[in-house]
């Protein structure tokens, strides 16, 4: 009776999680960036139906005044972003829960303020890359002067 498993089972085991493994890492990182994605056109699609929510609730109190920014500190990092129409709290907040702005100048897959109603996505590094959104006319809308195949990737 074999008490132990001989050196080649062992060698065949370690090969075959290796070439699972192989196969596995590239397919979750590549999950992620897609996650990191559809989180990010979530985002646009929530701020669009909340500026329409607002805008829909001004005209109905008489009050005819443009959204102009979203809020959030320009070039803040690691800040809250998206929080309040026009930065006061009494005009209400844009997303209930706001995301916070990219942690460094280098983070990747998140959001900043950088100007007065200019928001820029930074794609993840797989992808490269930013669009900028602008806050104008109460429409979000992309900056397709950035890069329109990567306005794209946002807008549908």
């Amino acid at each position: 009776m074999r008490k132990a498993f001989s050196m080649v089972e062992l060698v065949f085991v370690i090969v075959v999680i290796g070439i699972l493994a192989g196969i596995a890492v590239p397919r979750m990182s590549a999950t992620r960036d897609d996650a990191t994605l559809v989180k990010a056109r979530t985002t646009v699609a929530s701020i669009r139906s909340a500026i329409s929510t607002e805008v829909q609730k001004r005209q109905m109190a008489g009050d005819y005044t443009p959204i102009f920014n979203l809020g959030g500190e320009i070039n803040g990092h690691d800040k809250a972003i998206f929080d309040f129409f026009d930065e006061d709290p009494q005009n209400g907040r844009v997303l209930e829960y706001p995301p916070r702005s990219c942690k460094t100048a280098t983070s990747r897959g998140c959001w900043m303020r950088t100007g007065p109603s200019t928001y820029t996505y930074y794609f993840p590094a797989s992808i490269g890359g930013s669009v900028n959104f602008n806050v104008s006319d109460n429409r979000f809308e992309c900056d397709s002067s950035s890069s329109e195949e990567l306005c794209a990737k946002l807008d549908r």
